[in-house]
């Protein structure tokens, strides 16, 4: 099982200013790649200041300038928020100045505030998702491309300048099982999270993308299923129990945007009451001293997750961050790259 650093892009003190913050996150990304990180990915969001990336793709480009060879994951871009006619070169561009390490991870959107703000409201976001990602497709791989369609109607055009993967690696973010199955068997690699579910609810997952990969066929084989699960890697309990009340005050944050009633102030997110208590949240998050993260990280290696995704910034200092970092490069991905190779 492969890792990836995700960068999480929480800034609850907007004090700190941007440029730290950004520099931060690049400091991260380049330290991902020292430590063993397989992959760095980049959100994209806009007007508030959790998982705060209004361009993913430019970060994209920047953190492949200060890096070798550390893939690079856009997760995950919100289609349905651009116009695939001018999103599509810009996606070529960012192929070409990563030199091909970009993987384009894509979905429908999350937040019901954010979506509705910017043109495309959430309920019909699914539909213009499915068309937007058909004519991406075809801009990226053809030329002279027309489209008829709900929410693209334009004559025969080329976008440049051309990728130069062939194809782009794609990634979908998608919890339904049928969507999962569909995304793999169309050839997509997959990107999900059991959030607060059960071992169950991941082996369904994992079945339901094996599944679409046998439907696909040898092609199958090359495609890869990422979790994504909020992680930090604790000196001892006491920074456990101090993280996990940090980790709760980012969840009233990501609460009232996922499912809450987007309350945001000047680009802030409020935070609001919780019904899971601190307790449950701990019990859901891998934030933990190293043999439970173990313990835990292997629940997932042996159910077939090829990667796990760690969102590792929850209002921790960035010192903390790089530290657990550091932590996890040192004794857990070596743990999981020895399983690896053992399996082999």
């Amino acid at each position: 099982m492969n890792f990836n650093h995700f960068l999480t892009s929480y800034m609850p003190n907007i004090n700190i200013g941007s440029k730290i913050h950004f520099e931060n996150m690049l400091q991260e990304s380049v330290l991902a790649e020292k430590l063993g990180y397989t992959t760095v990915s980049i959100p994209e969001h806009h007007l508030i200041n959790l998982l705060m990336m209004p361009s993913p793709l430019q970060m994209a480009v920047k953190i492949a300038s200060m890096t070798k060879k550390i893939n690079i994951t856009t997760g995950i871009v919100v289609l349905p928020v651009h116009d695939m006619r001018t999103y599509a070169g810009e996606v070529a561009s960012a192929d070409i100045l990563t030199n091909g390490r970009l993987i384009l991870g894509v979905g429908r959107g999350a937040f019901p505030w954010e979506m509705k703000r910017l043109g495309t409201p959430i309920e019909t976001s699914k539909e213009k998702f499915i068309e937007s990602l058909e004519v991406l497709q075809l801009l990226l791989k053809d030329k002279e491309v027309s489209y008829h369609g709900k929410f693209y109607n334009f004559e025969p055009i080329t976008i440049m300048p051309r990728p130069i993967s062939n194809p782009i690696p794609m990634m979908i973010a998608a919890m339904n099982l049928e969507s999962i199955k569909d995304a793999a068997s169309r050839g997509f690699h997959v990107q999900s999270t059991v959030l607060s579910g059960t071992k169950d609810l991941l082996l369904s997952r994992v079945k339901a993308f094996k599944e679409g990969c046998e439907i696909l066929g040898e092609k199958g084989k090359l495609l890869k299923l990422s979790m994504q699960r909020m992680a930090y890697l604790a000196k001892d309990d006491n920074d456990v129990r101090e993280k996990t009340k940090l980790a709760y005050e980012y969840y009233k944050r990501f609460d009232n945007m996922f499912t809450g009633p987007g309350k945001v102030k000047e680009g802030s997110v409020e935070p609001l009451p919780r019904k899971q208590s601190l307790e449950e949240l701990k019990d859901n998050l891998l934030i933990c001293t190293l043999n439970e993260m173990i313990d835990k990280l292997s629940i997932y290696a042996e159910s077939g997750v090829d990667e796990i995704i760690l969102s590792s910034s929850f209002g921790q200092s960035h010192k903390d961050l790089v530290q657990s970092m550091q932590r996890i490069g040192e004794h857990v991905i070596p743990y999981f790259k020895k399983s690896n190779a053992q399996v082999a």
